[in-house]
């Protein structure tokens, strides 16, 4: 079979690397891609927003099965017109896909079908949100109801902080993204990341992992599209799950369904563990980044089966996945000024060395240049290593990221901390 892979961040080549080792697999495409992901995929010179280009390309190389990484061509109804073509995609279609490109979709949705989550109001002008925030108490948390890269969430200390979120989204800070915003109450508790497998009407937990969202050791400064993550979180008991699973995303689906807008693809819960049970804090219609790095060092299944299976409407019958006992963790090196403006075209090395110890090294934001590997965005590298237990791997990750020359970058130096400072043993998925 021929896949062709949509994407080219550290998550699209952690899939291109496992869809690779896949002996399904015929022959891997991915538009763009980038240079780790060329060591595992032919790269094509397509742009995901040119469909009919995806189709022709399709077409032509006799593409069996299209997986759309990013959350973009998802929420533009690349997938709807494929499926129209009678391609088979993993990834849903334009409308299930608000799920992520809408705050305030997801948020009337849980409101419709009991789902636990914050309280909120949505608001269109700037008068009506500051009017809001009388509603609610400090801190605050501030979204903007689009798409943003993962970083239009403010969590307002204060009111003037509040206000100072409003008018930076409603003056565009954050694009069209932040026309529109969703103000929600303030969950307590610790956040992970559940994912799920959806063929429309079935639902296959797909694991869990815990990322780490601030730019800064201790988990202070701007929160970033990551800087890190492990598998599994280990907090996220079986008990916790199972709860997630029957009273957030079976619902979900359940919903969706029911409206006529089946949910293909993956689907990743971001939940608050509250002292009343877990809470949806957003959903995002794709894998995680860098939560896919680690979920793909663990997976055992070959991937190329779970994702036509789900594409098919087939995963009642297929073989649920199987992951590894050991942990994963991965540590986001970013170019400096992220997540501000950051510095690019800075030179890396030590790839290599970063490897010999038994690390994976993903590519988020690089390019070849003359010859020499350079940063081309804010995440540049995503060191992923797998230990016995999450300490360990975070010590081999470590050792991995320490080996890399990459002068303009930095890295967060405490991945797995609260994992670590639990001294749990990992075991299971």
């Amino acid at each position: 079979m021929n896949l062709l892979l949509i994407g080219s961040g550290g998550r699209e080549h952690a899939l291109a690397w496992k869809l690779a080792q896949s002996p399904r697999l015929d022959r891997l495409y991915a538009a763009p891609g980038n240079p780790g992901i060329a060591q595992c995929a032919e790269l094509a010179a397509i742009d995901a927003a040119d469909h009919r280009a995806v189709i022709d390309f399709c077409r032509r190389h006799s593409i069996g099965l299209v997986v759309i990484g990013p959350e973009a061509p998802l929420v533009d109804g690349l997938a709807d017109n494929l499926r129209a073509m009678g391609i088979a995609v993993f990834g849903p279609d334009r409308i299930p896909a608000q799920l992520e490109g809408s705050k305030g979709f997801t948020k009337d949705l849980c409101a419709r079908a009991n789902i636990p989550t914050a309280r909120y109001v949505r608001a269109s002008d700037i008068a009506a949100a500051e009017a809001a925030l009388a509603d609610f108490g400090l801190p605050v948390v501030i979204k903007a109801d689009g798409l943003a890269a993962g970083k239009g969430v403010v969590i307002a200390e204060t009111l003037e902080d509040a206000k100072a979120a409003l008018a930076a989204m409603f003056d565009g800070g954050f694009g069209g993204a932040g026309a529109s915003v969703v103000i929600e109450e303030f969950m307590t508790g610790e956040e992970v990341s559940f994912f799920a497998l959806v063929d429309g009407e079935t639902v296959v937990p797909f694991g869990s992992a815990q990322d780490h969202k601030r730019v800064g050791d201790g988990d202070t400064g701007p929160n970033t599209g990551g800087m890190g993550a492990y598998s599994p979180a280990a907090i996220l008991t079986p008990e916790l799950e199972a709860r997630a699973l029957d009273e957030i995303v079976r619902p979900t689906a359940r919903a969706l369904a029911e409206a006529g807008t089946p949910y293909s693809g993956v689907l990743y819960a971001g939940l608050m563990l509250t002292p009343e049970g877990p809470k949806l804090v957003e959903y995002n219609a794709r894998f995680g980044d860098p939560e896919c790095q680690v979920l793909m060092m663990r997976l055992e299944s070959d991937l190329v089966d779970l994702m036509l299976a789900t594409a098919t409407g087939r995963l009642a019958a297929q073989a649920p996945p199987v992951f590894s006992a050991d942990a994963a963790l991965t540590v986001v090196m970013a170019a400096r000024g992220y997540p501000g403006t950051p510095e690019t075209g800075g030179a890396i090395g030590g790839l290599a060395e970063g490897e010999a110890g038994g690390a994976k090294i993903f590519h988020a934001g690089t390019t070849l240049k003359d010859g020499t590997l350079v940063a081309t965005g804010g995440r540049v590298l995503n060191v992923t290593a797998t230990g016995a237990n999450v300490a360990e791997a975070q010590r081999k990750a470590y050792a991995a990221v320490d080996a890399i020359d990459f002068p303009t970058g930095f890295s967060r130096r405490d991945i797995g901390w609260r994992e670590v400072a639990r001294g749990v043993r990992i075991g299971g998925a």
